[in-house]
């Protein structure tokens, strides 16, 4: 009975042992809080170096917690929220923390709504009798309690960081660890679960978009520009310059629809998130180029006598959506904020169809001229043939 005993008494310690370990491995098991408070339970989070500690009281739903975002700054907010609506911001309960202008730690709870979130102080579907925040050298600590209904005792984690504005927080990052910052807690069990998966998908649909566009609306377009003002003046490109012109519209045209749907759905998708100024520059180069589409299936004849008014308009719609393409092109290198390699890339691309365009100019322009003098030239020719013929005529008629 002795020897059983020892055994269950060596087992637990074995895994008290092996827990213990377990916990002191994660760096959260090797933090301390300056208000001398220990949490049962912690977790490295999986990016934006963050960790969450917190002890569970079953009796009361009630868990004590404190999240922790290291290498930071006064100037930067940190968020930590529950979401039972999904690995997203929109539909989160919020904790933030900042430091205003006064230099005092400001601590609140905010809801996240459908809306562009604003981060403004507001109650949360559950209770927080107390919240409190440090900033100590160059971490963020959390401190809070919250009164949990049984559905928030496992559900979606969400946190965040980003910069401030004056006393006001700001926009975070799109892109890299901040579209990651997701996973799933379960405070009864300690089991906690890294997300992102929703998120990488949103974020290959992201750069899917970027892509499409970036092709279509700021290559494609001003590549079949290009060839309707430089080729038709090469007389061996005639018709070849219009079905080339209208094959690279068209492609363009096409694949810009396409990267413009994937815009639709990465909107609805993340109705918390709104960019006003690139999605309003989308809708009107939609507009503009389905305009454009139309006008080909109503271009008049050379010779007819509104082909001169259908020129104003196609041209001056086209370069509009050109200069719209660019403009919104960095837009959305803003929002998704990549690599710069890629923002460089495009206005390598930029500056060579640029100089590509200055180059053919300067040989249409020569062009022109030269086929002007000719023509000149070849009309002088042509009225002193004719007045010498004429002479001719009267001399030989006066000598008769």
């Amino acid at each position: 009975m002795v020897n059983k005993a020892i055994a269950c008494a060596l087992f637990f310690s074995f895994v008290a042992a092996l827990f213990a370990s377990s916990y002191a491995q994660q760096t959260c098991g090797r933090q301390a809080f300056n208000n001398n408070k220990v949490y049962s339970t912690c977790t490295d989070l999986p990016v934006l170096n963050s960790f969450l500690h917190w002890n569970y009281d079953q009796s009361t739903n009630t868990v004590d917690l404190a999240f922790r975002h290291t290498t930071t700054s006064s100037s930067r907010w940190v968020a930590w929220a529950l979401n039972p609506s999904g690995q997203r911001m929109a539909g989160s309960q919020c904790l933030v923390a900042f430091q205003n202008s006064t230099g005092r730690p400001v601590a609140y709870t905010t809801p996240i709504g459908s809306g562009s979130p604003t981060l403004q102080p507001g109650s949360l579907s559950f209770q927080v009798p107390n919240i409190s925040a440090t900033l100590e050298g160059n971490q963020w600590t959390i401190f809070a309690t919250l009164q949990l209904t049984n559905n928030l005792l496992s559900t979606n984690q969400v946190w965040q960081e980003g910069p401030m504005n004056g006393d006001t927080p700001g926009a975070h990052a799109m892109s890299g660890d901040n579209a990651r910052s997701v996973g799933t807690i379960d405070f009864r069990t300690g089991q906690t679960t890294a997300g992102g998966g929703s998120s990488d998908s949103r974020r290959r649909r992201r750069n899917t978009h970027g892509v499409l566009n970036a092709v279509s609306w700021g290559v494609l377009i001003p590549m079949g520009a290009m060839i309707a003002r430089y080729l038709k003046v090469f007389k061996t490109a005639n018709p070849a310059w219009f079905y080339l012109h209208v094959a690279c519209q068209a492609s363009g045209y096409i694949v810009g629809v396409a990267g413009w749907g994937t815009g639709i759905k990465l909107g609805n998708d993340s109705p918390g998130i709104k960019y006003n100024k690139h999605r309003n520059i989308g809708i009107a180069l939609f507009a503009i180029g389905t305009l454009q589409m139309f006008a080909m299936l109503l271009r008049p004849k050379p010779d007819h006598k509104y082909r001169l008014y259908w020129n104003i308009y196609h041209w001056s719609l086209g370069y509009s959506v050109i200069v719209l393409s660019i403009i919104n092109i960095f837009e959305g290198f803003d929002i998704l904020d990549p690599e710069k390699k890629w923002k460089r890339a495009y206005i390598g691309i930029l500056i060579f169809l640029g100089a590509v365009a200055a180059l053919l100019e300067a040989i249409t322009w020569v062009i022109v001229l030269k086929r002007k003098n000719g023509n000149s030239v070849k009309h002088h020719h042509s009225i002193n043939g004719a007045n010498g013929a004429n002479g001719y005529g009267a001399r030989t008629q006066q000598g008769a």
